[in-house]
């Protein structure tokens, strides 16, 4: 199977995770086709992105923030669009502390877990956030979202929101910066598992929870496809 990685610009407080690890085309087993989108409204174009097939890619967490703010915000949100292959499990992005403690994993799969976990090692693996009644590994595109607020994370499914589940951190929750993060395989697993397809990952330090109800975060989806709450110049996908 493959992924995929559309180009699209971002707002100002937006990371593109995958942009700051340098993935490319020219890597062996990454090529680049057509997107999620590939006709719009009032435009020729076609997404473009990134098909992948088996990599592992790391750096230092400081990379991912320019200039010399190198802060993991308390409250983010966390976004990918992907077509994963069917019944697999894996973390597709992994944040670890100096000392190689996992702090953050987006897992894709059914019944996904949320990963996290702060500087006093809350909350307890057991404690993690579940969410038991979706799966990501299905064949299909997904546009997964994940906002943090709190003692709260919330997810949002293909323009829905889906559930609000306790974060159960303590106050002032940090994450580390002085590690490493991973794209592709957790540190300690023994397989770079292959993923579908997805675009881009975006990491942003404000979150589609404060916002109301699903409509508005559909739109958002639709004009910018991901985390920008601002409308910049993107068509509305007519056939996926």
């Amino acid at each position: 199977m493959a992924n995929f990685l559309s180009f699209l610009s971002l707002p100002a407080d937006s990371i593109d995770v995958l942009q700051m690890l340098k993935l490319s085309e020219n890597m062996e087993g990454v090529s680049l086709e057509a997107g999620l989108c590939t006709s719009r409204r009032d435009t020729e174009e076609t997404d473009l992105a990134y098909r992948i097939k088996k990599i592992q890619l790391s750096a230092p967490t400081k990379q991912l923030f320019p200039g010399n703010d190198t802060t993991f915000p308390e409250n983010f949100s966390l976004m990918t669009t992907m077509r994963a292959k069917e019944g697999s499990q894996f973390f597709l992005l992994s944040l670890y502390d100096d000392q190689g403690v996992q702090q953050l994993g987006l897992e894709v799969g059914r019944s996904p877990v949320f990963l996290y976990e702060d500087q006093d090692g809350q909350p307890a693996p057991e404690l993690y956030p579940i969410f038991k009644k979706v799966n990501f590994a299905d064949g299909k595109w997904h546009r997964i979202a994940y906002s943090v607020q709190d003692k709260t994370v919330t997810l949002y499914l293909d323009c829905k929101k889906v559930e609000t589940v306790e974060l159960l951190r303590g106050d002032n929750a940090v994450v580390s910066t002085e590690g490493v993060t991973v794209f592709g395989t957790r540190l300690l697993d023994e397989e770079i598992f292959e993923v579908g397809h997805y675009e881009k990952i975006k990491l942003k330090s404000k979150c589609f929870y404060s916002f109301s109800g699903s409509a508005i975060f559909c739109f958002v989806f639709l004009i910018c496809l991901f985390w920008s709450f601002l409308v910049y110049t993107q068509h509305f996908c007519t056939s996926v």
